[in-house]
């Protein structure tokens, strides 16, 4: 199947599922999900269901960031917005059943907002509360909103189009877009993304080698493993447009293996990825052969240097190497190496496919795009966040984060 035939086949699923005449649930299954008791809210739901006889699709979803809310699921009856409600005990979950989809009642007490076209009286649009509407997600994209086991939600959304047009121009103005973007690191060192691809892709060498950097070792961080259990495939896309413009034929995921569901959905789109042809040999009908494995590295914080990353891939202990030489010129079993975190990767897709001007004209002169934020500990709104740069602590903190649960404002800020 070429890339136009499984555009047109995923788009027509998505479309025949957007105006099905069917009941559509969405529930949110990452790790946050679950450890607020989701699961229980499935089992209720399909309980429920199968009483009232209700037919209903239901779709396993990331986390739209809204940790504070889980677990969160999004109602959506045909011909009618969808209907968001949060903080769910399975109690809840029968009553929204009875009250909304067979007495048509929405419950306003109970609902977070709506999306989609429509309104409902009394219950907000969702992006347009405090939380949600001053932020501009692009690596967060598609988190909450397609299952992140199913491809074809994720072609129907755009995806694997940044990677087709990237390989329809030469290496060099891949690098060059990615340059003009303004994107840095997003792993702490804030280096500029297309100015490391232009070392890997100068070093002389005909192997060289991509690292996703997913150890996220760092205390009371989460960013990385939200992106990857809710939007994968754009890490692997991103994983895949850098190898191109680098000259990488074989890039790896560098995982830590307690991230136990991020493993498996990661596992399985890259199988996918490979099912479609978007990894392995003749990629889209190019000369362009890319293999993507996924590694588990230990438990170690020190794994997430990007040098101790390559002894742990090359089988050694997670030990950091002297520097010069730097990966770009000796790395992986000291070929020129690139290692990328997963929101810097994530973000590539859509620079390429939307140009280097919409990224880079969010944030400010010296750091362009958006960032992704773990609000945690005693703000009101925890969760995931992604905001352009220069955004200041105190939108952060108090405007998006809903302040202190105490009431509390701080001087600092």
């Amino acid at each position: 199947m070429n890339f136009k035939e499984a555009k047109t086949q995923a788009t027509s699923q998505w479309e025949a599922m957007q105006h099905s005449d069917k009941i559509r649930i969405s529930i949110g299954m990452g790790t946050c999900g679950r450890a607020a008791g989701a699961e229980d809210i499935l089992d209720a739901l399909n309980k429920k269901l199968a009483q009232q006889h209700i037919q209903a699709e239901i779709l396993q979803v990331g986390c739209i960031g809204l940790c504070y809310a889980e677990p969160l699921i999004e109602v959506v009856k045909p011909g009618m917005p969808g209907v968001f409600y949060g903080n769910l005990t399975p109690e809840l979950m029968s009553e929204i059943i009875e009250d909304y989809l067979i007495h048509n009642n929405p419950r306003s007490d109970l609902a977070l907002g709506t999306r989609g076209e429509g309104t409902l009286v009394g219950i907000p649009r969702i992006f347009d509360l405090p939380v949600l509407k001053p932020q501009v997600r692009i690596s967060l994209r598609n988190c909450g909103n397609i299952d992140p086991e199913n491809i074809n939600h994720y072609i129907a959304s755009g995806g694997y189009e940044g990677l087709a047009k990237a390989l329809r121009i030469k290496p060099q103005e891949v690098i060059d877009g990615v340059k003009k973007s303004g994107l840095r690191g997003r792993g702490g060192a804030g280096f500029p993304t297309g100015v490391k691809w232009q070392f890997c892709h100068d070093a002389p060498g005909e192997v060289k080698y991509i690292i996703c950097n997913a150890e996220e070792g760092e205390p009371a961080i989460f960013k990385d493993r939200v992106i990857m259990e809710g939007n994968p495939y754009a890490v692997i896309e991103g994983t895949a447009i850098a190898g191109y413009a680098m000259g990488a034929k074989q890039g790896y995921i560098y995982i830590q293996s307690e991230y136990l569901r991020a493993v498996e959905i990661v596992r399985r789109a890259v199988a996918q990825a490979k099912e479609y042809g978007f990894l392995g040999k003749g990629i889209l009908g190019t000369d362009f052969d890319f293999a993507l494995d996924v590694y588990l590295g230990g438990e170690a914080y020190i794994s997430g240097e990007e040098t101790a990353q390559l002894e742990s891939i090359e089988g050694k202990r997670s030990v950091p190497r002297l520097r010069p030489p730097f990966p770009a010129q000796s790395g992986l079993f000291g070929k020129p190496t690139t290692v990328n975190n997963v929101e810097t990767l994530a973000a590539v897709p859509y620079i390429i496919l939307e140009g280097a001007e919409c990224f880079s004209s969010l944030g400010t002169e010296k750091s362009r795009g958006t960032k992704v934020f773990a609000l945690q500990g005693k703000v009101n709104n925890t969760g995931l966040i992604e905001v352009p740069l220069g955004t200041t602590l105190r939108q952060i903190i108090f405007d998006i984060g809903g302040g202190s649960p105490t009431g509390r404002n701080s001087r600092l800020l």
